[in-house]
């Protein structure tokens, strides 16, 4: 059975900053940027609200019909603009933590890490309730845009946030990059590029 799936609109906001705080709370990544397990409970929503609002200003989020798991996707452009991730990470920090650095790190090290010089879609973050998972539901919303990059002759690209992950993104024609983002004294971050498919027809 197929997985229905919209666009997200405003009023999904509250909708998708709780799919996000809760499918990360226990990820790695997260883990890193809020040690502490009480801090990181009260303060985590923050940051995926953060993520939210630049999603919805600047891409677009897909979301299962039933609410249960939900896609950030940015259209990047092929000119690079690196200069513009120093001020969004400060602005980041300010707006989510601002006594937390790594908020501020992590932004600067997945802007630097960025591939440039193709146009490319970003699978920013993607998210599955915590008791839908295994369902499929995750693939089929990336496979939504992935068709679309197959038609229009689109590379795509995300950054996994552990190795287990890697695994469903090879299995949707993702390859690792061969380098890693490497956390201060933290986890790995995997960025994983995929290549558009021929479409035969």
């Amino acid at each position: 059975m197929g997985v229905a799936i919209r666009a997200a609109g405003e009023g999904d906001r509250e909708l998708v900053v709780r799919l996000l705080d809760e499918a990360f709370q226990n990820d790695p990544v997260s883990g890193w940027v809020f040690p502490d397990a009480e801090y990181r409970r009260t303060t985590h929503h923050r940051l995926m609200a953060a993520f939210t609002d630049a999603a919805f200003d600047g891409g677009r989020i897909d979301l299962a019909e039933d609410g249960a798991a939900c896609a950030l996707w940015l259209s990047v452009p092929a000119e690079a603009h690196t200069e513009d991730g120093e001020d969004e990470a400060v602005q980041l920090r300010e707006l989510v933590d601002p006594d937390n650095e790594r908020v501020e790190t992590i932004a600067r090290l997945m802007a630097a890490g960025h591939p440039a010089g193709r146009a490319h879609e970003y699978l920013w973050m993607i998210a599955v309730a915590p008791g839908r998972q295994g369902e499929g539901l995750g693939a089929a919303l990336i496979r939504h845009v992935l068709d679309r990059c197959d038609r229009e002759g689109l590379p795509a690209y995300l950054e996994a946030s552990s190795e287990r992950s890697t695994k469903l993104y090879e299995r949707l024609g993702y390859a690792f990059t061969d380098h890693t983002l490497d956390l201060p004294d933290g986890p790995h971050m995997y960025p994983m590029w995929r290549e558009p498919r021929t479409v035969l027809g």
